[in-house]
């Protein structure tokens, strides 16, 4: 294969400590870039290096990318910005495509957070302050749609961990488990990660937290959107960066980079269908994961490669348990090498190159592995998946099943009708302060309509607590909640 690409440089690090041992994200994303130069052994790869691609994150700053070329010798790279709501993989994706077609030599993807810096500002009470930069990048990345449908919006507002929890009452329902066989569920999947979070280096937290820890709120353990408490959800306060680079086989060999140094993508698939939780008509099968997923195995079949780990995408049990299933991954399989987002840390919109940075570590101490990586970006709204091999056992291919998506899977719509009865299909309670204040619901209408209702019913949120709530009736009068079961 001509131009094949190939990773040739990682570069991963976090820090933890005082606020004056902290660096803001620019410097965490700089020390990451260079780490990744230097392990290529090559330093001249910089020279090479015509684009360079960073998603968003919480920091302010337009264009880190330039910064960090114009400071270290690689000013001519093409620089763009991803915001949230486009999938991690796409970005080494694109690269893989623009190095075979032979529009770029080489890429450089890089992110990073600095939360942890920022809490320590607040406990130590000192002034958070990020460098300024305020040049544009060459090129900005942005999704093509909203993530939200405007009911869920107003109910459940922005923060992801509602919609999880829907989906994940969904999922209880459908595996007919009852609310406390389901979180000794959740308590039991999850300590497994806790454990082998302990054993990795790359680990926000090495602590090891028992299933009763994990499924019990307590005031360190805070519950957020029910069933899901603290340690269920992933945790952003952290200060990490990492940063990849690849580069086509003909441009490694040039510079004498040791096939040591070299992984391989092999294959990846994407779907970015875009249909709000509400509307999907199937809350635990989205069509675009299952031809995404079919994709990917059936040619890595096709190619004799078979994966013998996996890194799925750990935002909230409920994403882990999809991929698993849409994967058929053996409930006796581990589904993390890192530990996952709650403890080896998940910061905001890069959390997918950290784990990639470590799946890559992985295959190159030992040749034989083949490591299978996804992602997600939204309310599992999107979804990624890709294959990386010591050796180029294919020539790589991708492939986006959207379109394929979106004639099989229609959103369903919206209902109204204004007072009548419906179906619970999905059920959490939200939190503030620890104190449970308001239960939402996801029904279907009398004629398979979609519709949200809410209640701040005490009775009623401690029900959605203590009773399988989804499958029940619920009548509704003028759109509002008016009586469930």
């Amino acid at each position: 294969m001509k131009n094949r690409p190939v990773l040739v440089g990682i570069g991963s690090l976090q820090q933890k400590g005082s606020f004056e041992q902290l660096d803001e994200a620019l410097i965490l994303m700089e020390q990451a870039t260079l780490k990744a130069i230097e392990d290529t052994t090559a330093p001249e790869i910089k020279n090479y290096i015509d684009e360079i691609q960073i998603p968003k994150g919480f920091w302010a700053y337009r264009d880190p990318g330039k910064w960090i070329a114009e400071k270290h010798g690689f000013a001519h790279a093409e620089t763009s910005v991803t915001k949230i709501g486009v999938l991690q993989q796409n970005l080494i994706n694109s690269a893989c495509k623009r190095i075979i077609n032979g529009e770029i030599r080489a890429s450089l993807i890089v992110g990073g957070e600095a939360r942890f810096k920022m809490i320590q500002a607040l406990k130590e009470g000192l002034h958070y302050e990020e460098k300024v930069l305020t040049e544009n990048p060459d090129n900005y990345v942005k999704a093509k749609e909203d993530l939200y449908v405007a009911e869920e919006l107003d109910a459940l507002g922005m923060m992801a961990v509602g919609y999880y929890a829907i989906i994940e009452s969904a999922m209880r329902h459908k595996k007919k488990r009852n609310l406390k066989e389901h979180e000794d569920f959740l308590g039991n999947y999850y300590e497994r990660f806790s454990k082998i979070a302990a054993k990795n280096s790359h680990a926000w937290s090495q602590k090891i937290f028992t299933s009763d820890e994990i499924k019990t709120p307590s005031n360190k353990n805070q519950r957020i959107a029910y069933p899901y408490n603290k340690l269920h959800n992933t945790s952003w306060n952290v200060n990490q960066a990492s940063a990849l680079i690849l580069t086509s086989d003909e441009i490694a060999d040039s510079l004498n980079i040791s096939s040591d140094k070299r992984v391989y993508p092999l294959v990846s698939s994407e779907t970015n269908h875009m249909i709000g939780v509400i509307q999907r008509p199937d809350l635990t099968a989205p069509i675009g994961l299952k031809l995404a997923t079919n994709y990917l195995l059936e040619t890595a079949e096709k190619n004799n490669i078979k994966p013998t780990f996996y890194e799925l995408y750990s935002c909230f049990p409920v994403a882990v348990q999809l991929f698993a299933e849409a994967l058929n991954i053996p409930e006796n399989t581990d589904k993390t090498i890192t530990g996952g987002m709650p403890f080896a840390g998940g910061p905001l919109n890069n959390y997918m190159l950290h784990a990639t940075a470590q799946v890559l570590m992985k295959v190159r101490n030992n040749k034989s592995e083949v490591g299978l990586i996804t992602g997600v970006s939204g309310m599992m709204t999107k979804q990624a998946l890709a294959i990386w091999g010591k050796d180029p056992a294919m020539d790589f291919e991708s492939k986006d099943v959207t379109e394929d998506a979106e004639k099989l899977e229609a959103p369903i719509p919206m209902s109204t009708i204004s007072s009548g009865e419906g179906k619970v299909i999905g059920c959490t309670t939200l939190y503030e302060k620890k104190v449970a204040t308001k239960a939402v619901f996801y029904a279907e209408d009398s004629q398979g309509h979609r519709l949200v209702l809410t209640s701040n019913i005490n009775k009623i949120i401690k029900q959605v607590e203590e009773e399988e709530c989804v499958g029940l009736k619920i009548q509704f009068l003028n759109k509002q909640f008016v009586s469930l079961g």
